[in-house]
């Protein structure tokens, strides 16, 4: 059985989705593959502890704190290719970004590949299920533009300044 509740966030509504224990999803209302990796209905049940510890989470997120990532337990629903690029998106510190190439450069090197395209490292990066959270609005294009955010650009730059990235 899946859950969820909502939380108001300066970016507006975020959905959070939960198996029960850990936390499987996170989106932006309008946010593109909303809900793409529930398979079930979500039942509200906004009492769940790691619903609580998620709103906390992003309390102090959204005042300024760095919460660490590890303080929550994730379960994002993928193939193992994304789970990969996800994993690396966690390794991101707070307030800097990184290109979908060099995403690209490690994942290849973990792989044992020579090359690997950054276009799939992008889409893997937009079909990150838990927004924010696993902070995939930290990549950006080899000469730093702020291209795509399945929430909207306009909560990536919002984002970044937040963190002060930008």
């Amino acid at each position: 059985m899946f859950y969820k509740t909502t939380y108001k966030s300066p970016l507006g509504v975020l959905t959070i989705a939960s198996d029960g224990e850990n936390i499987t999803g996170v989106w932006l209302e309008g946010q593109k593959y909303f809900c793409a990796t529930v398979s079930e209905p979500l039942l509200e049940k906004r009492d769940l502890p790691v619903f609580l510890r998620t709103a906390d989470w992003f309390d102090r997120y959204f005042a300024g704190k760095e919460p660490l990532i590890k303080e929550l337990p994730l379960a994002p629903q993928g193939n193992e290719f994304r789970q990969s690029v996800w994993k690396i998106l966690c390794e991101i510190p707070y307030g800097e970004t990184v290109t979908y190439g060099e995403i690209a450069r490690k994942i290849a090197l973990l792989s044992g590949r020579k090359t690997m395209s950054a276009q799939a490292v992008g889409g893997a990066v937009g079909h990150n299920p838990i927004s924010i959270i696993i902070p995939c609005h930290r990549v950006v294009g080899s000469n730093g533009s702020l291209t795509g955010y399945a929430g909207g650009i306009e909560a990536k730059i919002k984002l970044l300044k937040h963190e002060g990235a930008i």
